[in-house]
């Protein structure tokens, strides 16, 4: 995999601080990532634009707590559009990485991947390695 040169982040917005948090540290480390608090515009078609960062990104953060199953959201659909891209690609290719927030269940969709704790010791940097790494792919 090519280094990510796009970084989308799905999330409850009930997480929006941590998620927050999570984008400037992205950010330090020159890793481009796209959040729709920061990235829309007002006026803008809101659905059609988070449609197309997803699909223009190299890789979906999902960011899981105990609350990003409790509600509606339109994040399940953002998790959805990803799924269906995800399944277009190289069997062997990163494109989702769900990262928990705090211990909470991974959802269904979710379980056949691997991982990330945020909150664990050393989470932070995996995640980078992860990011980073896949440039030498």
């Amino acid at each position: 995999m090519k280094e990510p040169t796009n970084v989308f982040l799905c999330y409850s917005h009930v997480d929006y601080n941590a998620v927050r948090s999570l984008y400037t540290r992205l950010q330090r480390d020159r890793i481009a990532v796209w959040l729709d608090k920061v990235d829309l515009s007002p006026g803008q078609d809101w659905v059609g634009v988070i449609r197309d960062a997803i699909l223009r990104s190299d890789v979906v953060l999902v960011c899981l707590s105990r609350e990003f199953n409790k509600q509606r959201g339109y994040r399940h659909q953002e998790l959805k559009i990803a799924l269906r891209k995800a399944r277009s690609l190289c069997e062997d290719e990163v494109f989702i990485i769900p990262i928990r927030l705090e211990e909470c269940e991974m959802p269904e969709s979710l379980r056949h991947l691997h991982r990330l704790d945020l909150f664990e010791r050393g989470g932070y940097g995996n995640l980078i390695r992860a990011l980073k790494g896949s440039e030498s792919k």
